[in-house]
């Protein structure tokens, strides 16, 4: 069985992902609150882009009941992966290493996000120790 791919949304449907992740199954009144809490979004542009990712598979519709409510489909972690690969090819050629220097380069990084970046490449480390051939075992 082939897994389908996942759909990219838009810069308009991500919005409305993060409001669904953020919060749950909601309403097309309740989604469209939320983004006006950013921006001017019109009822029936939340509900016409909630319809249209809807048919895209990004997300599911409960019809129980009189208003519908609507969930995401996919996983936050997935889509923020998807768009994040895709973005690295696209901006910096498939390296993550040019990706990281640049966001180093141009912002100020805590001390706590320092720390965090260096937990992570230790275990991002670690985990390659574990999964591939030692050198002694590869001769």
């Amino acid at each position: 069985m082939s897994k389908q791919p996942l759909p990219k949304p838009t810069e308009a449907e991500l919005e409305i992902l993060q409001v669904l992740w953020q919060h749950g199954p909601s309403t097309v009144r309740f989604v469209n609150d939320e983004l006006n809490r950013r921006r001017e979004v019109g009822y029936t542009t939340a509900l016409k882009l909630l319809q249209l990712m809807l048919d895209k598979g990004l997300v599911l519709r409960d019809d129980d009941s009189k208003t519908h409510v609507y969930r995401a489909a996919v996983r936050e972690e997935e889509t923020q992966g998807l768009l994040l690969d895709r973005f690295v090819d696209a901006a910096f050629g498939g390296s993550a290493m040019k990706l990281v220097m640049q966001a180093l380069g141009n912002r100020r990084t805590s001390r706590e996000e320092l720390a965090q970046i260096r937990r992570l490449l230790n275990d991002i480390e670690i985990q390659n120790d574990t999964t591939s051939p030692s050198t002694d075992d590869a001769r």
